[in-house]
């Protein structure tokens, strides 16, 4: 049963700390879970694989390193597993502490998520084909065919998101359904939603330093060791990738860190998106803010 996001004075059984990357989610959570019963669950996409510790910045959670890296990622199997997580630890008499950067996925695993049906064997792969046979255009306008609001939302030169688009519509399902409730306040648990905010310029510094930390810290190894093997092709769209394997050593310090600050911009404004989610300073030290979060859950708790 669904149930919305707590007002003061009512009771949070789960908490969500959200953020740009860098930002210091993981830490405040591993702090809340000093001061109080509690156990982290990430809700992170990168953070799915092993084999890639320093380059997706792993931590200390559930749903941390469940796949392979020859393996695919989806939502709906994260959805799966992060539910029964939560389930887990608040039947254990623990506070689930959902923490990570990625917003699909945070909604994921509050929510419960009406997520598109699986593709059909081979219907990816056929599409594509279409696509590059018969051009942009005429795939788009098979588009236009199948789901016009799709095909109004989506150009016909962005390949991946018109063949995903006649994917879903060959699915009985749309890249834009009539009634989005991705960002509504239903959640399956009464859910205090806290997003860590961090000026620009900090936040900025903090990613320049994390990302001279990784090479320091081996990433480079990390990757070669990654791509000797098969790898899925969910697993190569993790940040940074290519960078690391392709470039040399400054150049790719420079290209991960200019990629990471414009990912961190697009997590800022999925934060604006996120209903009820209660803004904290994070440019504190992460046991300052912990400490403010434990008070904000203790306001709801009443």
């Amino acid at each position: 049963m669904s149930s919305s996001s707590p007002a003061l004075g009512s009771v949070a059984d789960v908490l969500a700390i959200f953020g740009p990357t860098a930002s210091g989610k993981s830490a405040v959570a591993e702090e809340v879970a000093r001061l109080i019963p509690a156990e982290l669950v990430s809700a992170d996409a990168m953070q799915v694989y092993r084999g890639l510790p320093l380059l997706t910045n792993q931590s200390d959670a559930r749903l941390v390193g469940y796949l392979g890296l020859d393996e695919e990622c989806s939502v709906a199997d994260y959805q799966r597993r992060a539910h029964v997580a939560v389930d887990e630890i608040l039947a254990a008499g623990r506070t689930p502490i959902v923490v990570g950067g990625t917003g699909l996925y945070l909604r994921a695993a509050l929510a419960e998520l009406a997520l598109p049906p699986p593709p059909a064997p081979g219907a990816r792969e056929r599409l594509e084909g279409l696509y590059d046979e018969f051009g942009s255009e005429a795939a788009h306008k098979l588009l236009a065919e199948r789901d016009p609001a799709a095909a109004a939302a989506v150009h016909a030169n962005d390949r991946r998101r018109v063949v995903r688009a006649l994917e879903l519509a060959e699915a009985g399902s749309s890249l834009r359904p009539g009634e989005d409730r991705l960002w509504s306040g239903e959640t399956r648990h009464p859910t205090l939603v806290v997003g860590l905010d961090v000026p620009a310029d900090e936040l900025a510094r903090r990613i320049e330093e994390r990302t001279q930390a990784m090479f320091e810290r081996g990433v480079e190894e990390e990757v070669r060791r990654a791509l000797a093997g098969p790898i899925s092709p969910t697993a190569r769209t993790i940040h940074g990738l290519a960078d690391v394997a392709e470039l040399p050593r400054e150049e790719a310090i420079a290209a991960l860190t200019t990629r990471t600050r414009r990912y961190a911009a697009y997590q800022r404004k999925w934060m604006r998106r996120i209903q009820g989610l209660v803004p904290v300073d994070g440019s504190r030290p992460p046991a300052e803010v912990a400490q403010e979060v434990v008070t904000l859950l203790g306001s709801v708790a009443g």
